[in-house]
């Protein structure tokens, strides 16, 4: 076992704090990895916060991890001390079901286990990235390409994968129209990738304050949901909606902006149900659908996609006694666009 300082909310709601935790030896195919950037998702927050249920404290959040190999096991193939490794949203899976068999370990029929807030299969909780150090598998820890900077490379690990991911499987490219909503941690990510994938890009915000980083971020149009011309201006236009906000919203008003056969993508996950009268989908034959991150081999295919496009995230640093400082900030829509803590403060 190694002892490493890391940050924790000890308790439901309670500011995050220094301490120490335990991280297990090195196994036969396990990488230990210094960490050099943790970014802060707001899935942090609902969890620390258990706005998605019970969770399990103490809890070191943070799933979107960069940092340096400095130790490997004796079956370790795949890296070497000195590699530029990142570590996504889960750490393992059963590995032998359907969906781990075709890449899609994020929905493991067994039950993936998440960084943190989560047991693994030998019974000890998980600890995330606001931490000095972590022991993964290789087969769950992603190269980072050298173009790429670690710092704005970590929220790739989350917010990259999870807009990357139903942008391809909904067929963003030339000659599609695309509309991300909202620009946060999640859409400035949407909206580079879309943007690169060669799509048509709108962004649909609450305001038009951000409309300038919207467009320097690759959209090619702004409007503001706010405005209810946009709903008339805009309908019948879009052949993706992908959705990145955590507040709940009126779903059949978006299903409006729809072309015939176009999909609304949730990757946004309110703590609320929504409700839908379902005219709205039968008319027209859209897609009311959701996704969850990605598997470490697409996972490994954004980071490339990225690095070869030559964009990481847009990153705001900060040390480690700011984190309790940067969740109020998250809940208040004042990042642009992703916190990331300089792991060395802890």
């Amino acid at each position: 076992m190694t002892t490493v300082a890391a940050y924790a909310a000890p308790s439901a709601k309670a500011p995050l704090e220094r301490t120490t935790i335990e991280r297990r030896p090195v196994g036969e195919f396990d990488v230990l990895i210094d960490i050099k950037f943790a970014g802060i998702c707001h899935s942090d927050i609902h969890q620390a916060r258990e706005g998605w249920g019970e969770a399990i404290f103490p809890m070191v959040p943070g799933h979107e991890i960069a940092g340096i190999v400095s130790e490997v096991g004796p079956g370790v193939t795949k890296f070497k001390v000195g590699d530029r490794v990142g570590v996504g949203c889960f750490v393992d899976s059963c590995r032998e079901c359907e969906n781990c068999k075709a890449g899609l370990e994020q929905h493991c029929l067994k039950g993936g286990v998440g960084t943190y807030n989560a047991v693994g299969y030998d019974g000890a909780p998980t600890y995330g990235g606001y931490s000095q150090k972590v022991v993964v598998a290789e087969a769950f820890t992603l190269r980072i390409p050298d173009g790429l900077s670690l710092d704005e490379a970590a929220p790739l690990l989350c917010a990259g994968i999870t807009t990357y991911s139903p942008l391809k499987h909904w067929g963003a490219a030339p000659g599609k129209k695309v509309a991300v909503v909202g620009l946060g941690g999640l859409g400035h990510m949407g909206v580079k990738i879309a943007h690169a994938l060669g799509a048509e890009v709108t962004v649909l915000s609450q305001s038009l304050r951000k409309k300038d980083d919207g467009l320097k971020l690759g959209a090619d149009h702004y409007y503001a949901t706010s405005d209810p011309k946009t709903f008339e201006e805009l309908a019948g236009s879009f052949d993706i909606i992908l959705s990145t906000v955590s507040a709940p919203l009126d779903f059949g008003a978006y299903l409006g902006l729809l072309k015939t056969g176009g999909a609304l993508v949730n990757v946004g996950a309110p703590e609320e149900p929504i409700t839908l009268n379902l005219f709205s989908l039968i008319g027209g034959n859209k897609t009311l659908a959701g996704s969850m991150i990605g598997g470490i081999a697409e996972t490994q295919e954004m980071l490339d996609f990225c690095a070869e496009h030559g964009f990481g995230a847009e990153i705001e640093l900060i040390n480690a006694d700011q984190i309790n400082e940067a969740y109020e900030r998250v809940l208040a829509s004042d990042v642009r666009y992703r916190f990331v803590i300089d792991t060395a403060t802890i």
